[in-house]
């Protein structure tokens, strides 16, 4: 019976054999799918973002992360744009608030 008992822990404490290779491959293989995934179009979103902001001139009619659609009056150096929401109201956002660019045209109440 004692015989049993140690054959038995030997067999617990002996060591996991396998491949050190293929955790590093496993870890890899997440590594990329997390780039892909995760990384790379929130790169490409930004890219496009940075690009809109760059193409934005007076006259554009353009449309807010908080839901205001008017038209760009004036942009200062320091990343503020003066938006003209209607004949009588206007207000002044930071550039990076800006989500898209509308056709022309669209705002025919202004």
């Amino acid at each position: 019976m004692l015989s049993l008992i140690d054959n038995a822990y030997a067999a617990v404490t002996s060591p996991l054999e396998g491949n050190s290779y293929s955790l590093f491959f496993m870890l890899l293989i997440f590594i990329l799918i997390f780039y892909f995934v995760l990384f790379r179009p929130q790169q490409k979103k930004d890219k496009e973002h940075k690009k809109l902001m760059e193409s934005i001139s007076p006259g554009d009619e353009v449309m807010t992360n908080s839901g205001f659609l008017g038209r760009v009056s004036k942009i200062t150096e320091n990343g503020y744009v003066l938006l003209q929401l209607n004949n009588k109201t206007e207000v002044f956002i930071k550039k990076d608030f800006i989500v898209s660019s509308l056709p022309k045209g669209t705002l025919e109440v202004l």
